[in-house]
């Protein structure tokens, strides 16, 4: 690919201005949650449903996806119910909480899967692109980071604003009582401080998202494939 048309000056045509929002959204943060397990006792999902409640409480608009009867990846097309509410639900969102188990060291294939339909692309336009996450796993034993590590690689590759903070929750077994809400803990704690943070990042970013993930190299791409074009219609 030639540059040689290209104005080596362009990266600085930056308009700062653009970075500030001159119409600030007020209807409420709209947040997605994933979790990554079908087990009726889902340790997974009763974390996520504690998240949602401190959402909610925090003024969110949240919505979960239940993973139950999604295909695996090439299994079944785009057209399939599942895979289609998960797109619709991805398009709507601002932000979303991604809170799987550590499966033999890693992120299930459940939640695996999930992430794997989500599109990088929709026509022009990228659904997760300058949106923020948030990171959660549970643990059967000990306390590790395997996960929500591996997540936010993915979190990035996606082009999210994946926030500083995190959870994880050991032994998860015992952090619930009998009606599957969690009990009064550091870990539960540390849940609302990363809810708190991801309610914070997606106010701060949710109107400049396009800015913010804007990239001279693709701005480069698009003006030398304009230059293409005009070329050859001569």
């Amino acid at each position: 690919m030639t540059t040689s048309n290209i104005n080596n000056d362009e990266f600085k045509q930056i308009d700062i201005n653009s970075l500030i929002s001159k119409n600030i959204s007020l209807h409420p943060v709209k947040i997605l949650i994933l979790y990554g397990s079908l087990r009726e006792k889902s340790y997974s999902r009763l974390v996520a449903e504690e998240a949602g409640r401190i959402l909610v409480k925090l003024g969110a608009d949240v919505k979960f996806y239940n993973p139950a009867g999604l295909p695996l990846v090439d299994e079944e097309n785009i057209s399939h119910p599942k895979v289609l509410e998960l797109h619709e639900l991805v398009k709507w969102s601002e932000g979303m909480v991604w809170s799987s188990p550590e499966r033999h060291g890693a992120m299930t294939g459940v939640m695996k899967t999930q992430i794997d339909w989500v599109p990088l692309s929709d026509g022009a336009v990228r659904p997760t692109q300058g949106k923020t996450l948030a990171l959660m796993q549970v643990n059967g034993g000990s306390q590790s980071f395997n996960t929500v590590n591996q997540l936010r690689i993915l979190g990035r590759w996606m082009r999210m604003l994946t926030i500083p903070n995190q959870s994880s929750t050991p032994k998860a077994w015992k952090e619930f009582d009998e009606n599957g809400r969690m009990k009064p803990s550091g870990n539960y704690n540390r849940i609302v401080d990363v809810m708190e943070e991801l309610m914070k990042f997606t106010l701060i970013t949710r109107d400049i998202k396009s800015s913010l993930v804007d990239r001279y190299s693709e701005r480069i791409e698009t003006a030398e494939e304009l230059m293409q074009r005009v070329q050859k219609s001569k």
